[in-house]
């Protein structure tokens, strides 16, 4: 037996001695064969991991086979020669290395002439030509990856997942700081397997660069829509591949990408005869140069323009007005280099005919020189908004309300140098204006006017007040002699106008209140509401009371029998209690679809049985900091109106 094991010479399988120090103690099961490939170290014993075949008194290793062995090339190979995207969304579920090669092949590099001889196409099944034609289709899926979610791993399932669902029409990328990001190997993925793409956003993402939105221009040449939102790495040279490979671009955003400048959005221009909508904000390097070139090139498709924070000058504005013919949307924000000039030129370049809306904001150039201008150069102006322009006083307003004659909608948010005079000026000179919104504007004063009143403005029928601490009774007189066909009406956080000057209001009002927000005025009381549900419950359909703490049950009574159209109340922090909420309930023809009873504290559990009655119809239910109100009481409501979405 000791010669059995006693290997020595050239022919012995392990060169260095016996495999045991004592042979006759080596199992009888080990029998090693001049087949069996194992490497067995000096001084060690042996380790067999492999499994084991019994074949009478010989003992075999079985060696494990694994496709995994195969290098990547071999893999590709047999990927793309896979029948349908169904059998490639199974591979890509095995393991990452099979989905990243998965999602590197090409729609043209999958072979199409690789079915089996059984799934010919005479023979193929219903369900698979189905799959082919949803495979040829324009793509209309949409995803979208937030925060932690918006990974390469995720993109990457993504381009191979919706290949064969109709393919990826839509995809938004928000990225966040965590370790993992989308980098350009997502992109590159998203570029390779979603060819139908049209839509794509990127925001936040800081580690996608140059490598990753060219593969995007090279592989997804339908693409209408590009949104660059945050992304520093990106340069000028992916603009110029966007540019060359997507001729079908129609929109365009680019927001805090501090190394795109004027030669990228120059390409755009010359190169994508679609545009049709531009948005550009806080790119330092991109002047004059790159927007006058934009405009020029797209003078006739181009609809929608808004430039916000970027060092341009009278010049751009001046292109603007030039070349501006197909213009109906403009947005001019933060523009601190832009003079009155700038608007003058802007205006009188006989450009901006079918201008529609117009927005400024935060511009020094606003005057009342370049406001007259901008009304005597948009005769098709319907909508003019202007925030934090404090250089225009009432007169230029008023200049501009008179040339504007088919302005219809007008905002003033911060124009503090505006007082009671341009106001009510702007109500005797708009022939056409329907909508007039003051927010903030500090300039107006509560005091007699001593002049003669202008005549009825008989188009407004929108009003809105906000926060201007010096509207109150005086000017609510002179409002409503003025503004007789008015529907809605909102005086939110005026808490200088009490029931004195606003009773009287409610009597000049023809046409019936529809939509009322009443919201942070303290001092209105029970008698307003009366009035106000009286002369207008029959047209009432939003009422609005949050923060009006006087409001008590009385006015919750007369609205359950007079406001059978009203299906918006909010009486939040008033003073509610149980029985205002029964008086809601008892209500035949109140039809109310949204209740707001935030912050009530006086609402109690006795209103169970009445929130349930009203949530038959509800659509929602605010009960937030309604602390008289236990949490079981939510609970049974939560569960009895299932449809109703509560607030708790």
């Amino acid at each position: 037996m000791s010669k059995l094991f006693g290997f020595s010479g050239d022919d012995d399988f392990c060169r260095r001695g016996s495999i045991y120090p004592n042979p006759k103690e080596s199992s009888l099961f080990l029998s090693l064969g001049r087949h069996v490939d194992v490497y067995f170290p000096s001084r060690k014993r042996s380790r067999i991991s492999a499994p084991f075949v019994f074949s009478g008194e010989r003992v075999e290793q079985k060696k494990q086979v694994s496709i995994d062995v195969l290098p990547d090339e071999c893999l590709f190979e047999i990927f793309r020669r896979l029948p349908g995207g169904q059998e490639r969304s199974a591979c890509a579920s095995v393991s990452k290395r099979w989905l990243t090669l998965l999602s590197n092949i090409c729609r043209d590099e999958l072979c199409s002439n690789s079915t089996p001889e059984y799934l010919k196409p005479e023979a193929k099944s219903a369900e698979n030509k189905a799959e082919d034609q949803e495979i040829e289709s324009d793509g209309y899926l949409s995803r979208s990856l937030e925060g932690k979610k918006a990974t390469d791993v995720r993109l990457a399932a993504i381009a191979v997942g919706t290949a064969s669902r109709g393919g990826l029409g839509k995809l938004m990328i928000q990225g966040s700081n965590s370790a993992r990001r989308v980098t350009d190997v997502g992109l590159r993925a998203i570029a390779r397997g979603c060819p139908s793409l049209r839509v794509l956003s990127l925001w936040n993402l800081s580690s996608v660069g140059d490598e990753g939105l060219c593969e995007i221009a090279n592989g997804c040449h339908l693409l209408e829509k590009l949104e660059l939102c945050q992304c520093p790495e990106i340069t000028e040279k992916a603009l110029l591949a966007v540019a060359k490979h997507c001729p079908n671009l129609t929109d365009l955003t680019i927001e805090s990408c501090s190394k795109i400048g004027n030669e990228g959005l120059q390409a755009i221009g010359r190169c994508c005869p679609n545009l049709k909508s531009i948005s550009i904000k806080d790119c330092p390097l991109v002047g004059d140069q790159g927007v006058a070139s934009l405009l020029a090139s797209a003078s006739y498709v181009l609809t929608k323009v808004k430039l916000q924070a970027l060092n341009i000058t009278d010049v751009s504005l001046a292109v603007i007005g030039h070349y501006g013919k197909a213009v109906t949307d403009l947005a001019l924000i933060s523009l601190p280099n832009v003079s009155e000039r700038g608007f003058w030129v802007m205006s009188n370049g006989h450009g901006l005919q079918k201008l529609k809306s117009f927005s400024i904001t935060s511009c020094r150039g606003v005057t009342d020189t370049g406001l007259e201008a901008v009304g005597k150069g948009c005769p098709n102006l319907k909508q003019f908004c202007l925030r934090k322009c404090a250089l225009f006083s009432d007169s230029g307003l008023v200049s501009f309300a008179k040339a504007a004659g088919s302005l219809e909608s007008l905002q003033l948010e911060e124009c503090h140098r505006i007082t009671q005079v341009g106001f009510f000026g702007l109500l005797n000179c708009g022939a056409k204006l329907k909508a007039l919104a003051m927010v903030n504007c500090l300039g107006i004063k509560d005091q007699n006017m001593g002049l003669h009143l202008p005549s009825p403005c008989k188009s407004m029928r929108s009003l809105s007040i906000q926060s201007c601490p010096g509207f109150g009774n005086a000017s609510l007189a002179v409002l409503g002699k003025l503004c007789p066909q008015l529907q809605h009406l909102d005086l939110s956080g005026l808490q200088g106008i009490t029931d004195a000057g606003f009773l009287p209001l409610l009597e000049n009002f023809e046409a019936g209140l529809v939509k009322v927000n009443l919201g942070g005025c303290v001092n209105l009381t029970d008698k307003v509401v009366s009035s106000l549900a009286e002369l207008h419950g029959w047209t009432l359909e939003m009422l609005n009371l949050d923060g009006c703490w006087k409001i008590s049950d009385s006015s919750m009574v007369a609205i359950a029998e007079n406001c059978p159209l009203l299906g918006d109340l909010d009486v939040s922090k008033c003073m509610i209690t149980d029985c205002g909420i029964a008086a809601l309930a008892r209500a035949n023809q109140l039809n109310l679809q949204i209740l707001s009873l935030s912050g009530c504290s006086l609402i109690t559990d006795k209103s169970l049985p009445a929130l349930v009655k009203l949530g038959q119809n509800l659509m929602g239910l605010n009960l937030q900091h309604c602390n008289a109100t236990s949490i079981s009481t939510v609970d049974l409501l939560v569960e009895q109106l299932w449809r109703c979405d509560i607030l708790h």
